[in-house]
This record gives C-alpha cells, structure tokens and sequence, in this order.
C-alpha cells in the first residue's frame, strides 16, 4: 500500500556519533546535516492443548464492560488526545479515571507446573542449564534454543501458558485482541533452525506481538473497532514480512487504544469497543465507581503490546505512534520504547492515523531487546517512499546492537526542559545519574509550543488540520486496499459505527470532523493542510534544532546538543511532529496515591535529531545500565513451569 511521500525535508540526516562505530561493513557517514477478536482468545486453549502446555483452569477473559460513564478524567495535557496536547495516551498520576493505582493485585490461580523436558543438548555448543522466562532477553532465549534447553515449540507454549494465566484469568490484563492459531505450527517449522547462531535469523524463534493496527495474513486488522472485526488484510505488513524473515513467531495482535486513539476526544487510553479496556499490570482494577475504565492508565494507543511485554506475555512486540502512542504505554508500563525517525520504518500496510507522522516501533523489557528489534524493522520499502533515505548508507541499519555502550554517558550533551513537578523525584534521580556518569546536563527554557491538533468544526486558525485531513486520506487508501473490507472509507465507517450497538461508547468526534474536510486536489481544505504541515515541519524543527545546535546555533558543530531528556511521554508532540526520533526507558517508581495503592512506573524519554537512534540507544543503553529501574509487576509472578531446566 502507498503512502504519500513527506515533504522535502532541509534539515539533518546523519547525527554527530560520540559512541564507537562497530560497524565494519558500513562506512563512516560525513558528520554532517544532509538536506533532507478478544473473541479469538480461548485459541489459547487450543494452543495450549497441541504444545502439550497448559492448563484446564485456565478461562477466557470476560466480555469488555457495558457500561456508560464520563471521558477520560486525566488531565488533557497528559492524554494522546490529538486535541493540542503534547504527547501520548497519558501519563499515570492524574485525577482519578486513570490515576495511579494500587496494584490491586489479587493473586491470580496459577495453572499447574508446565513439565518441559529439555531436548537432548547440542553438543557443538555448551549452554545454560536453566531458563527463568520471567525477564528473559532475547539473548537469553536465543541461548536456550540454540543449546536445546528449549525448542522454538515449548517456548511458545511457555508464553501461552501466562498469556492463559494473566490475561484470560487472573488479572484479566486484556492485552491480547487475538492470538494466531498458525503460532505453534511456525514453531515447529522452524526446528533445529534456531541453533546455528551463524545462519539463524535475528529474531528466530522468539514470540512477538503486534499491536492491531498492523497487518498480518490471516489475522483481523481491526484497530480495535466492532465496525471492522473480520477485515483481514490481503498479506502482511511490509514489517511483518521483515519479522517473519528474522525467524520470530507472530504470537498474535495486541489490544489498542481504538484507533489509535484518533475516534473520540474522550476515550480513555487502552479501550477499544471490539477489546474493552486494557489494564496496567502495576495495578489491573476498574476505576471504581467508574465507567470500567482502569484505576491506573496504561498508556496509549499501544497499550495492549506494551502491558504484555511488562507482564512477560511475549518477549518483545511493536507499536505505532503518531504522537506519543509509543512513548506513552512504554512509560506507564515501565518498558522500553522506541519511536524511530519517520522514515525508519515501512509505514505500508498498517492502519493509519495520517502519513506525515505514522511510524511503526519496538517494545521491549531492556534497551539491547529494543535495538535489537528495531534493526529488524528498519530498513528501505519501495511501497513507502517516505523510506527512500534508507537507500544512503549509514541511515537505516540491520543492527543496531553496536552502539549498547555503557560509557556513552561520559561527556554527552543532555538539554532537560522543565517538567512536572509531580515527577520531580524521578526525574531528579535520573538527572543525578547522567551527572554521575560524565554528562553535561544543562537545564533550558521551555520549548516553544507547537500548534495542537483541530478538533473542531470548522476547524480553527490556531490549529493545525494535519492529522484530520491526514485521517479522511490515509484511511480511505488504506480501506480501499482491503479485499472485501467490512467498510470501504471513513464515511462508511461512521455509519456502520451509528449502526453498531455498542461502537460509540465515547463517541466519533474526531472522526466526524475529519470527514467534513475536502480532501481533492487544490481544495480549499487541501491548500490549508498543505499550508499546515508546512508550518507544523519548520516550527517543530526550529525549535528542536536550535537546542541541537548548541550556543553556535550550527548544527553539526562540535558543541551540538546530544539529547532532550523530558519527563515520560511529555515532550512527545514536538519530535512526533518533526518526524524526530525519541526512546523511553524506565525511570524509577512513582508513589500512590488514592485511588492507587501501589508505586508505579515512570519513564524518562530521550528525543534526538532526525536518524540518531545509534546516538540515542547508546545513551539510553548507558541510562538504563546505570540505573536498573526496570521493576516487574507483581501482578503477574513466575509460573512453576516458567523455570526450564536440564
């Protein structure tokens, strides 16, 4: 599917590289600024019945609450609410309605112990004789399958079980929309495949998840909507098809917010009307009192990959953000999350928001997991133009496992704008530990503010119409492309959502107004969007660059700014905006307060220039090992079987 190209772009390219380039078969780049259906879950029974590997107690997960209730009572500055507002699917810690909360953790039933017997071991290698697989990396797992300890089969079966356990029972967590009953047959068609590290794929034998906005043959893409349960896609995702050539089984696709979160201006983060609301695993309760929105906001709109890798359902999954949908549930969930450069990553075949900002990322548990999955993704599609610099060497690489250095600290460049005080201990820790470690971290204005989203209609002078007009455009090329789609446009899907008992529980305003736009050639709603992303590029840039830049104000200078650091997801519309990259690693824990009972995440972002991901995985891989803030819920413990042995 195509996308239309970005507008050209003035600005810089290759970042300056303070950590080494272990990268051998790629040449230096000049340092310089180049122009630019939950109704699926009980397959997990069946699954779990061909591995060999489940258990009986194990119970579907409940139908999503009926009930009817007020918008999303955090404050807006802390939702993805495409409304003006500066970031993504909400921070925890606002007035109640996706306040922070107690764990409430009611001690799920674990299923009984899970008895793997380890394949005889390769001999040509000598590998551990134990797995715990709560908090495995995918090297670890790697490790165990190609020594034998596991099969690609039984590992699968192993996050099947605690997807079974925690989000189906238990908890009810309800990250999982659908699980793909063809996961255990490409287990076990991968073999002894996984056990040659020489000739294996990246990612061969690790289970992943998609959040269900990205295509996968066979499977519903439904961006969670009752109007399009059943609209499966012609093949995979242009990411997909990378996945799947890396060797990773594609467990299933992830609960959303519905969307991503651009239907209604007041739909809680993590709902969708074909998965109800996803919840945090720091504290998986309904608000009480409430509408059947969660007590602690899991972030959004990829709120259901980033809930199942915090409680250890998948090993690592993808999101997508337009403007903190990423960061957010990354944040909130107390994971790793990486939005990349627009660009990075094919945007083909996922269901779009709008074009100019839309950008596929990894989720994962560690730093090195998230680069390690981002090397997967990246890369050159022919159906995405916006792709078209990963064609220059040095821009979109296969690994970028390299630049995990844990001294990439010392004399780093940080900027830290103001930030809420509500995260001051958080962020004053984090702050503290760059310190410690040899950066130059410097305190700065405010950034100017970006014009927010139109919401209205008519839409506004003071707003920007990129995102509605960008919603009508996009998501009729993408309905159009889907073989016998459920509806074929926005317009049909506005009236099959009036038609759909249940659909609108918090409305289609969003979608409404972006309707209303004139969205031919030479329109007058055409000449305005035009005008609008123009200015929403030079602003967003501007006032990124000019902190880049450093006191010269010449980008590429030797007195450049390596990176912004901002509170959670709250600097995420200025770089989302740019089509800058950002990463979110797990800050620390933020205390409760009514009605939370129980401390929860709070991450901290990394935002750099235009493909500096190599820079700012480095400096996030330095953060993250200096500090270990990365603490699992409690919500969803070990299983007996979880623990592998000889």
């Amino acid at each position: 599917m195509h996308r239309p190209p970005l507008e050209p772009d003035a600005l810089s390219r290759t970042p300056r590289l303070h950590a080494p380039l272990l990268w051998p078969p790629l040449p230096r780049a000049p340092l310089h600024r180049a122009p630019l259906p939950r109704a699926l879950l009980p397959r997990t029974l069946l699954l779990l019945a061909l591995l060999g590997c489940g258990s009986s107690t194990a119970q579907p997960a409940p139908e999503a609450s009926s009930g009817t209730g007020a918008g999303n009572a955090l404050p807006p500055a802390n939702q993805n609410e495409p409304v003006g507002m500066p970031s993504g699917g909400g921070s925890p810690g606002g007035a109640p309605g996706n306040a922070p909360a107690n764990s409430g953790t009611e001690s799920a039933e674990a299923p009984p112990p899970t008895q793997l017997v380890a394949p005889e071991p390769n001999a040509a290698a000598a590998g551990p004789a134990r797995l715990e697989l709560v908090e495995a990396t995918i090297a670890e797992l790697e490790r165990a399958l190609e020594t034998r300890l596991v099969t690609p089969a039984q590992l699968t079966g192993l996050y099947l079980a605690r997807i079974a356990a925690y989000d189906g029972a238990g908890p009810r967590l309800n990250s999982i929309l659908a699980l793909d009953p063809a996961a255990s047959e490409q287990a076990s068609a991968l073999g002894t495949s996984c056990e040659d590290a020489a000739t294996r794929g990246p990612l061969c034998g690790i289970p992943v998840l998609l959040k269900d906005n990205i295509d996968a043959a066979g499977l519903p893409t439904t961006a969670g909507s009752l109007a399009l349960a059943g609209s499966v896609p012609a093949g995979d995702a242009f990411l997909t098809r990378k996945l799947r050539a890396a060797g990773a089984i594609l467990i299933g696709k992830a609960t959303l917010t519905e969307f991503a979160n651009f239907l209604g201006s007041n739909m809680p983060s993590g709902y969708s009307s074909l998965g109800g609301y996803g919840l945090n695993p720091y504290d998986p309760r309904a608000l009480p009192g409430g509408d059947g929105r969660p007590v602690l906001t899991p972030g959004g709109s990829s709120s259901g990959p980033a809930i199942a890798v915090s409680a250890n359902l998948v090993a690592v999954a993808v999101g997508t953000e337009t403007s903190g949908s990423i960061l957010s549930p990354a944040s909130s969930n107390g994971i790793v999350g990486i939005k990349p450069t627009l660009g990075l990553v094919s945007r083909a075949g996922i269901l779009p928001i709008t074009a100019d900002q839309d950008t596929a990322g990894p989720l994962a548990r560690t730093v090195q997991d998230a680069a390690l999955l981002l090397g997967v993704l990246a890369g050159y599609d022919p159906a995405d133009p916006a792709t078209e610099a990963c064609r220059e060497p040095n821009t979109c690489l296969p690994d970028y496992t390299p630049f995990l250095d844990a001294g990439a600290l010392a004399g780093a460049r940080i900027a830290v704008p103001p930030f809420p005080g509500a995260r001051r201990a958080v962020m004053q820790a984090a702050v503290d530990a760059l310190t410690a470690a040899g950066a130059d971290v410097r305190s700065i204005a405010q950034l100017p503010v970006q014009r927010g989203a139109c919401a209205n209609v008519p839409p506004g002078a003071g707003c920007s119409t990129v995102m509605l007009y960008g919603f009508q455009r996009d998501l009729n090329r993408y309905l159009a492309a889907i073989p016998n789609a459920p509806v074929g446009s926005l317009a049909a899907l506005i009236a099959a959502n009036n038609a759909t008992a249940g659909a609108l529980k918090y409305g289609q305003s969003l979608a409404l107004a972006a309707q209303t736009l004139d969205v031919s050639a030479g329109s007058a709603d055409t000449l305005r969007y035009q005008d609008d992303r123009a200015r929403d590029l030079q602003g967003s840039r501007a006032a990124l660059d000019g902190v880049y830049a450093g006191a010269d104000g010449r980008l590429g200078s030797d007195d450049d700014v390596d990176a912004l650091l901002f509170s959670e997801n709250g600097g995420a519309a200025t770089p989302a905006m740019a089509g800058y990259p950002s990463i979110s690693v797990p800050g620390g824990l933020v205390a409760a307060t009514a009605p939370v009972a129980n401390a929860f995440p709070s991450g901290v972002t990394f935002s750099g220039p235009r493909f500096s991901e190599p820079r700012l995985i480095a400096l996030a891989y330095a953060f993250e090992q200096a500090t270990r803030e990365r603490t699992p819920p409690a919500s969803a413990p070990a299983l007996p079987g979880d623990t592998v042995q000889r």
